[in-house]
């Protein structure tokens, strides 16, 4: 897929995510008429792992689309120096900016649809909640990306789940984002995207946790995978 046509790709999937996410919430708690209770939270996990099916159905037939800024950012990391300067300089940016301009889309049409994740602890538990986070699903996406990669159906079931029950664990205190691009539109939004808090907790922490976890699957996982393939050679 051509450079010009994997930017495009970044812009559109990142306004349809960010307002994927707002829309289910209208259609489960408003329209539907469920409310907050505990059946209309079954509907919305239900409607939210349908809902990554699809964006990872977009993501294979638009050829490495992404709507994070953690995916490329982990994709560039093993890949060669030009690449590297690319995927920064070029994709995601154009993955705020798909951002940005589908927060400023929901807030025109639908007023109601909130202000957006907020950080509602310390800056340090915020950033650590955010890190842990992402190594956690960074560290999953790579095993799954590893072991079965050719199963579509099962790596987006498990990839689903998890990044699901991540949200919650962290929604009350930062979102439960792990997802700077979306974070960024939000933040735009309301103002307060130069802000330290902002930086600190939904750029710098989710950023690093990213690179420690590519290199300790490097370090941890592929060294295992050689030396078995070694010992099969030498079985063979």
């Amino acid at each position: 897929m051509g450079r010009i046509s994997l930017l495009l790709a970044d812009f559109v999937l990142s306004f349809m995510w960010v307002c994927s996410g707002v829309l289910l919430r209208v259609i489960v708690f408003k329209h539907l008429g469920f409310g907050h209770s505990p059946l209309a939270e079954v509907i919305k996990t239900t409607f939210s792992v349908a809902n990554m099916f699809f964006f990872a159905f977009l993501v294979k037939i638009s050829r490495g689309g992404a709507y994070n800024p953690l995916t490329v950012l982990a994709d560039s990391i093993t890949g060669n120096f030009n690449n590297f300067l690319y995927c920064v300089g070029a994709r995601i940016p154009a993955q705020v900016v798909g951002s940005i301009v589908g927060v400023k889309f929901l807030i025109d049409t639908i007023p109601e649809v909130g202000q957006g994740p907020r950080l509602n602890v310390d800056i340090h538990q915020g950033a650590l909640t955010e890190g842990l986070l992402t190594f956690a699903i960074v560290t999953i996406s790579l095993g799954l990306a590893t072991t079965i990669r050719e199963n579509f159906f099962m790596k987006t079931w498990i990839s689903s789940l998890t990044k699901l029950t991540l949200h919650i664990l962290g929604s009350d205190l930062t979102g439960g984002c792990m997802n700077p691009a979306s974070v960024m539109g939000w933040a735009y939004a309301r103002g307060d995207h130069i802000t330290k808090e902002h930086f600190f907790v939904y750029w710098l922490a989710p950023i690093e946790a990213t690179i420690l976890a590519v290199w300790t699957f490097k370090l941890l996982v592929q060294p295992a995978k050689e030396d078995n393939t070694t010992k099969k050679n030498k079985s063979d």
